[in-house]
């Protein structure tokens, strides 16, 4: 069932990423009076938890480095509420895949039922996000309703990784070091895209090297890419509860019922490769498990 975690992940993330990537969705923050696209990520991605504090936010969302949150949160809060961000949010989405994919109208009602049964089954203990998220499942229009599940889908296993990296004993800069160490996100722009400064980023780098995890060069030596094997193996084994609610003949139909959108999604180049949330390029059928 692990295996089949890991492709719930690679058929969800693209959808719920357009929010991320795609140029309307983009303008967010902007066109809600935010100063730019980081004040606009962090108040649509943390709008589910209400006009949380920088603080509990860097803790949730992990990676980010606190300096680069707090100059986001709470400021936004004072311009646009919660709940306006989240209508926006989930508004644009939805018209960035009717974009994509004209037909999801009517093929939505396919893929609404398990997914609405995977999250309404999940456990929310220990997964603010996932739980936060969870509550806002009840849009009318089917479209946007589908990109909230997939939405609460990922967060899901993004609450569960977060577990998994604080269990192995990283912290949020350690993290995003060994992901780009081990290639699974660009290395040569990680840094800045999570706010943290050389000499974090470097203080991060020799405590890895310490633990021999990277080497002289800051590349992944093999006991570090078998940490991030570790890391994933994990976190597909946590994410696997999503799946109990489900028959495996139930789950591979959706994850089949997915893939159509998924290409689509990746053929309108929208996301980039490679990309900060380190979802691989798709040459190959979407339910086998990316190399590490």
């Amino acid at each position: 069932m692990e295996l089949q975690a890991r492709s719930l992940w690679l058929v969800t993330e693209p959808l719920h990423a357009v929010c991320y990537f795609e140029e309307r969705c983009r303008q967010l923050g902007r066109d809600l009076g935010l100063k730019g696209f980081w004040m606009g990520y962090f108040a649509a991605r943390t709008a589910p938890l209400g006009a949380v504090e920088p603080a509990a936010a860097t803790a949730v969302l992990g990676g980010f480095a606190p300096g680069m949150v707090a100059r986001a949160l709470p400021a936004a809060w004072s311009i646009v509420t919660p709940a306006h961000v989240l209508d926006e949010r989930g508004s644009r989405a939805a018209h960035a895949l009717r974009s994509i994919d004209p037909e999801l109208e009517h093929t939505a009602a396919e893929l609404l039922p398990p997914l609405q049964a995977i999250v309404d089954d999940a456990p929310a203990t220990a997964r603010p996000l996932f739980a936060a998220n969870r509550a806002l499942c009840d849009h009318a229009d089917p479209v946007e309703r589908l990109w909230q599940l997939a939405t609460t889908v990922r967060e899901f296993r993004g609450d569960v990784h977060q577990a998994v990296l604080a269990d192995e004993g990283l912290d949020g800069c350690e993290a995003l070091v060994l992901a780009a160490a081990s290639g699974r996100v660009p290395k040569d722009t990680m840094r800045e895209d999570r706010g943290w400064s050389e000499e974090e980023w470097a203080a991060a780098t020799d405590r890895l090297r310490s633990r021999g995890l990277v080497d002289a060069y800051g590349d992944a030596t093999h006991l570090g890419r078998l940490e991030r094997e570790r890391i994933e193996e994990a976190t597909d084994r946590l994410a696997d509860r999503l799946l109990h609610a489900l028959p495996e003949t139930e789950t591979e139909a959706l994850l089949h019922g997915l893939e159509p959108l998924v290409r689509r999604i990746l053929a309108a180049d929208v996301l980039p490769f490679p990309n900060p949330i380190g979802l691989p390029h798709l040459d190959e059928p979407v339910r086998r498990v990316p190399g590490s």
